[in-house]
């Protein structure tokens, strides 16, 4: 009997490795997984009539991947009889890998269907796990902008919140533009057509705003809209995202995460663009507002106007200029009475001087017959004494002088 060819210990080019012993090799890797619990979402069933096996399809809500999983119909039947496409499971399998196919399964010896309070209670962990990161913090919200050039919209194909969110956004903004991208909004693959829905929208330079609508539903309907990657991908962009998910009781954890959260999609109309009507409204307030104060300012100045013409000093502008002329002229009178009584009393007292010193003068006194006497020498003689005989002396008179000699 031929021994099989046993394979060298590592390949190369010189010594490659069969098909067969690649599989064997990914397969016994594979093997060493053992088994785990996985959760899912169903993307489909397939029961054969008659078969004993069931094959499903698991899917990643948050992203393109799936699976298969073979199961027992009675492993099924027991864990989840009513099972339907588009539901959450927990499944206990373990992966193999089949070589002649080339494909890697699941099988599974337990399946769980995911209840609605478990839905719950998952979310309540994440949105508690999301809020300490900080994905909810209000500071970090980005204001709208006030008119958007362009809005992008993420939404299902022809839906009804499709349809609103257009309708009332161009009733109240009819030259608004919008960017529309439709991806599923339900079941395993919307997650991750909308996580790239949203990439394209925040690379586009023209889009100022970013739409998520979606009308009512199901909390397992949402569930998408509460997905984590999805959460931190609106997180992470850089366009401001409006979040208009379902009815005013809804609350998907992405409304958390959102910079705006509307209501409804018709809410979220009133929040990406204003209103014309309110708008022109406005306007035209403002402008009356406006009109009003300037004619107020314009009366006002004309009233101070008109009061300063009606003082007396703009009235008759002449008065100021006669009543300083008035007053310069009764200055200069009064200046003119006041030198002609200065010069008057100067001209007695100069007058009354000349008298006391023409009473004073030595003139004076010759004109009344008294005569000067002097010696030659000029000394006024005063007593006899003061001469000898001989002595030639002046006599001088109020008119002229004698020359007279002493005697004995």
């Amino acid at each position: 009997m031929t021994q099989p060819e046993t394979p060298p210990a590592k390949s190369s080019a010189d010594e490659p490795w069969p098909v067969r012993v690649v599989s064997q090799k990914v397969s016994a890797w594979i093997a060493k997984l053992g088994w785990v619990w996985v959760d899912g979402q169903v993307a489909q069933i397939s029961r054969r009539p008659g078969a004993s096996v069931v094959f499903l399809t698991l899917r990643d809500p948050a992203a393109d991947l799936s699976l298969t999983v073979t199961a027992h119909r009675d492993v099924l039947d027991a864990g989840a009889p009513g099972l339907v496409e588009g539901a959450r499971v927990t499944l206990h399998a373990k992966p193999e890998f089949y070589p002649a196919r080339g494909s890697l399964s699941l099988r599974a010896d337990e399946i769980r269907q995911v209840g609605l309070g478990e839905l719950l209670a998952r979310l309540e962990r994440l949105k508690k796990l999301l809020g300490a990161e900080g994905l909810f913090a209000r500071e970090r919200k980005r204001r709208l902008p006030f008119l958007p050039q362009r809005v992008g919209l993420i939404t299902g194909r022809a839906s009804a919140a499709e349809r609103d969110v257009l309708m009332n956004t161009r009733r109240r903004w009819p030259s608004v533009d919008f960017r529309v991208i439709n991806v599923p909004v339900q079941g395993p693959t919307a997650v991750p057509q909308i996580i790239d829905a949203l990439k394209v929208l925040d690379n586009d330079d023209t889009v100022d705003v970013i739409v998520l609508a979606r009308g009512g539903g199901s909390v397992e309907d949402l569930l998408p809209f509460s997905d984590e990657a999805l959460c931190r991908a609106v997180f992470g962009c850089r366009t401001p995202v409006v979040s208009a998910i379902g009815h005013e009781t809804d609350a998907p954890l992405v409304d958390y995460v959102a910079d705006a959260r509307a209501s409804t999609p018709t809410d979220a109309a009133k929040r990406i663009v204003p209103d014309l009507a309110e708008e022109t409204n406005l306007i035209q307030q403002a402008r009356r507002r406006l009109d009003r104060a300037v004619i107020t300012l314009v009366d006002r100045e004309a009233h101070r106007l008109e009061s300063w013409r009606s003082r007396p000093v703009l009235a008759r502008p002449e008065a100021l200029v006669e009543q300083r002329a008035a007053e310069v002229a009764a200055l200069r009178d009064r200046g003119i009475r006041s030198l002609d009584q200065r010069l008057r009393r100067a001209d007695d007292d100069l007058r009354h001087t000349l008298a006391r010193l023409r009473g004073l003068s030595p003139m004076a006194t010759l004109e009344r017959g008294y005569a000067i006497v002097q010696r030659a020498d000029g000394h006024v003689v005063r007593a006899a004494g003061e001469v000898e005989t001989g002595d030639v002396l002046r006599v001088r008179l109020a008119d002229g002088e004698l020359r007279a000699g002493v005697r004995e």
